[in-house]
């Protein structure tokens, strides 16, 4: 049984290289068509995950009409579909010498003196965007940064996407089990990389989410509460046209400076989420709405805590 999975897997390893291949080998204005052919595949024809797409704009955008919320829909596929093309060119065009064809930067002073600054940081972002030729980027220009993800299912679909992250100096820890490492990496001053709109569970900590009570892992707040680390809450927001895009960070949240009432877990948790919210409200096109965010309603006891 365990052999026929391995077949499988790499089976379908084996189509996604070709397919990448191909990719590769298009003009990214051609394969910018082929994303919007893929849109209309996925959102008008077999309407893939449209109930928790339309559930999610209806919570997040209650002032848009049924067909607005479709129009956003098909955008957010058209989204999905050139990030994976992005992803596909990005080490073939973005280089040490070629980068500001591609790449512009916001609040670039500040968030640069964070990054220089002697002391340990994390960077806080959603799937919104480009976020993985983000870290990437980051590593193209030598900053070291270190991010939790879960393996995916598919081994050799695994190596290959760990590869592509870990290319330009960006290091992959496990999503379970990693807690002592992060803590002793902030210890020495590294760059710890959290992707923060993930649905945590009854156990999370729940904070408000475009008006919805939303499950959030605590994890985040406390290791920036433990250790000082100032949270920059970043975003690679695409512009115009495919693989070009303005990077950087709206606000830095830094312990050091936060009023004594906004310094608990809770508290820190619900300023970054809204800094995300508010990055997404901008252009709602390029958030994963295909997410299940809001899976449950707060415990009891949390509702009674939060009135």
């Amino acid at each position: 049984m365990r052999r026929l999975r391995d077949i499988g897997d790499f089976l379908a390893y084996f189509v996604l290289r070709v397919l990448i291949c191909i990719v590769q080998s298009m003009r990214i204005e051609t394969c910018a068509i082929v994303a919007r052919g893929l849109a209309t595949f996925a959102n008008d024809v077999i309407r893939l995950r449209a109930r928790v797409v339309d559930e999610n704009l209806r919570q997040a955008f209650p002032e848009l009409s049924a067909d607005e919320r479709r129009q956003l829909a098909w955008r957010m596929w058209e989204h999905l579909f050139l990030m994976v093309i992005e992803i596909a060119h990005a080490p073939r065009k973005i280089h040490d010498t070629t980068w500001r064809q591609y790449i512009h930067f916001s609040n670039q002073r500040e968030m640069m003196r964070t990054l220089f600054a002697d002391r340990p940081r994390v960077i806080v972002s959603g799937h919104f965007g480009n976020f993985e030729l983000a870290a990437y980027t980051f590593g193209l220009f030598g900053f070291e940064t270190y991010s939790v993800a879960r393996a995916l299912d598919n081994q050799f679909v695994d190596r290959y996407v760990k590869a592509f992250r870990t290319s330009r100096g960006q290091h992959i820890l496990p999503k379970n089990g990693s807690s002592a490492e992060i803590a002793e990496l902030l210890a020495h001053r590294r760059t710890l990389s959290a992707l923060a709109d993930q649905h945590a569970g009854p156990k999370g900590c729940w904070v408000d989410f475009f008006g919805r009570p939303a499950s959030t892992h605590k994890a985040i707040a406390l290791f920036s509460l433990a250790n000082d680390a100032p949270l920059l809450i970043g975003f690679a927001r695409r512009l115009e046209r495919p693989l070009e895009f303005v990077m950087g960070t709206d606000i830095i949240l830094d312990p050091l400076k936060l009023p004594a009432a906004e310094r608990g877990v809770k508290e820190l948790t619900q300023l970054f989420t809204t800094c995300l919210e508010q990055a997404i409200r901008r252009t709602p096109d390029q958030y994963w709405w295909v997410h299940r965010r809001w899976k449950d309603s707060p415990p009891a006891r949390s509702r009674a805590h939060a009135a």
